[in-house]
């Protein structure tokens, strides 16, 4: 039986664009289906059942942020993942998208390489049911929440946050492929620090795309979180290209590390949302 290929829906007003998308994703072997207008792309979403949607936000008639919102308000589409493709570069128009549930935002100029891999991980992200992150492989969604609510109210048990910051910004700057191999560099660094200070079974998995969570035995916590905090603050400044290292190092935004520690669950937490807030409040 031949296998079903992947089907995506591109609403793209630019002729010259959609028509290379269709071309592209084609020879990638996905089905491709491309519509000009808003209302359009609405009605095929529902027609052809699309795995995926890449949406332009400016469109002749309704823009993309409509289009979204229609489809998050139908139960027959609302689950399809949404990247947008757009020009619009301010933070607020990306605040916007994420809140209307777009899986992801790319904008233009754009490589194509990198939206074909923010294809492909939407893709895996919704065939796993979102319980393993894509690109670590780390559990993430309900096997996280699980594994917290088993440790809650529990004394000998300890939790670790430890957030990777500006990583927007590091991926605007050098794109989607070397943001993704930080994050891969890290996830593999907290595993050998784990090895060495912990225990091979202590739980490691993502309460976010760049911050990771770590459930460890109260005893390691200290150890654990000195030696990551470390070797953290030593390893950013080679996650750049060497040309831009020293300057780098004298702004903002670079990347940078945060841990927040919870030394014990038995006191205080009813709710994994309670723990997770204070983590938050707490990471410095």
């Amino acid at each position: 039986m031949a296998e079903t290929k992947p089907k995506i829906l591109v609403i793209e007003d630019d002729i010259d664009v959609a028509e290379m998308l269709n071309a592209y994703f084609r020879v990638q072997g996905y089905e491709v289906f491309s519509v000009n207008w808003g209302e359009d792309g609405v009605r095929s979403c529902q027609t052809v059942h699309p795995d995926i949607v890449i949406l332009d936000i400016r469109l002749p008639d309704i823009d993309g942020f409509e289009v979204a919102r229609r489809l998050r308000a139908d139960r027959r589409t609302a689950e399809i993942p949404i990247i947008f493709l757009t020009e619009k570069r301010e933070r607020a128009d990306r605040l916007q998208g994420l809140e209307l549930g777009a899986d992801d935002y790319i904008t233009k100029p754009f490589d194509v390489q990198e939206l074909r891999l923010r294809v492909r991980n939407s893709l895996k992200r919704v065939s796993q049911g979102s319980l393993t992150n894509p690109v670590t492989g780390l559990p993430e969604g309900t096997l996280v929440t699980e594994k917290i609510s088993e440790v809650l109210g529990k004394d000998d048990f300890s939790l670790l946050m430890i957030s990777i910051e500006n990583m927007d910004a590091f991926r605007e700057a050098y794109g989607f492929v070397a943001s993704d191999d930080v994050l891969r560099a890290i996830s593999f660094m907290i595993v050998n620090t784990m090895r060495e200070v912990s225990r091979p079974d202590d739980f490691l998995g993502h309460l976010s795309g760049s911050d990771f969570i770590l459930v460890c035995p109260r005893s390691n916590l200290t150890a654990l979180s000195e030696k990551l905090r470390g070797r953290l603050q030593q390893s950013v400044e080679y996650f750049y290209p060497i040309r831009d290292r020293e300057q780098m190092t004298k702004q903002n935004n670079r990347l940078g590390s945060r841990l927040a520690e919870l030394a014990s669950l038995k006191n205080g937490f009813t709710t994994v949302d309670q723990v997770k807030a204070e983590l938050i409040r707490t990471k410095k």
